[in-house]
């Protein structure tokens, strides 16, 4: 159940289970439509980090574990992308730069002028067309498991490792996965998930369960054929690189490139694969 605040903001009133994080509220981008939105406003005067998920996830799955933390330092703003969770709906096509758009757009809403811009994955390529387009809105990067230029094979990486995600992608797809025996989906969803509670497995397929498997498919696409390697080398901001050394979807070669390609840039190596977001060490 939701309640109507003004034209601009509705809030999620009602704890829908799973992990304790922020409660969202969908909000207005004018021109752009309705996305959804994570936000903790952190200790005063704090800088903001702006999240930016990954494919097949939402604000809240990506980050679920990073909230607590981060919102001792920062103030948190996460929203559901383009045709994921409770992201804008659209009949054209999924463009990553539209995304970055909307991020920059979401900004100028919440009256924020620049944020730390963090990307997990997809969320990396976002992040990265977030400074190329609007670099006054960045004032410093974030990356985690992700790269400037997806290899040929990603397709097919990207889509072994979220591959029940993808099949739970919407209200429609998704009752097909309460036809498919649990054992053989086991072997290929990842440990970190599998051992959480039944409450935030609920939750989980219930995040996943809201994408538009349409968009989602698109999203694939326009991720692996990203490029940035013509203008990266022009970041001008503060950057991390996070590399997961053990990354089956985004190998560490590909995540190294990506720290190589900018000047001055910071690395992190963590011993952990994709899906490290999902685990309680994330964000700490």
């Amino acid at each position: 159940m939701s309640t109507v605040v003004d034209d601009e903001f509705e809030l999620e009133t009602v704890d829908p289970g799973g992990p304790p994080i922020p409660l969202g509220r969908r909000v207005e981008l004018p021109g752009r439509g309705t996305t959804f939105v994570r936000e903790v406003e952190g200790p005063p005067g704090a800088p903001t980090v702006l999240l930016l998920h990954g494919l097949m996830a939402s604000g809240g799955l990506n980050w679920f574990q990073a909230f607590e933390p981060l919102s001792r330092s920062f103030r948190i703003v996460a929203l559901d992308h383009r045709g994921h969770g409770r992201g804008i709906r659209s009949w054209s096509r999924f463009r990553l730069r539209d995304c970055a758009d909307d991020a920059a757009a979401l900004l100028d809403v919440l009256g924020i002028d620049r944020a730390i811009a963090v990307g997990y994955s997809m969320g990396g390529p976002i992040a990265q067309l977030l400074w190329h387009r609007h670099p006054e809105k960045v004032s410093g990067l974030v990356f985690c498991a992700t790269s400037n230029r997806f290899v040929p094979g990603v397709r097919e990486r990207l889509t072994f490792v979220t591959g029940v995600s993808v099949v739970a992608g919407s209200t429609r797809v998704g009752q097909l996965v309460t036809r498919i025996p649990l054992a053989p989906l086991q072997k290929v969803v990842p440990p970190a998930v599998r051992s959480r509670p039944d409450s935030l497995t609920r939750w989980a397929g219930a995040e996943m369960r809201r994408h538009d498997p349409r968009m989602v498919i698109e999203a694939l696409a326009a991720a692996s054929s990203f490029d940035s390697r013509r203008w990266l080398g022009e970041v001008d901001v503060p950057t991390t690189v996070m590399v997961t050394t053990h990354d089956r979807a985004v190998p560490a070669q590909e995540q190294l490139r990506l720290l190589l390609a900018i000047p001055h840039a910071q690395v992190h190596l963590h011993d952990e694969g994709h899906t490290w977001c999902a685990k309680p060490s994330f964000g700490r």
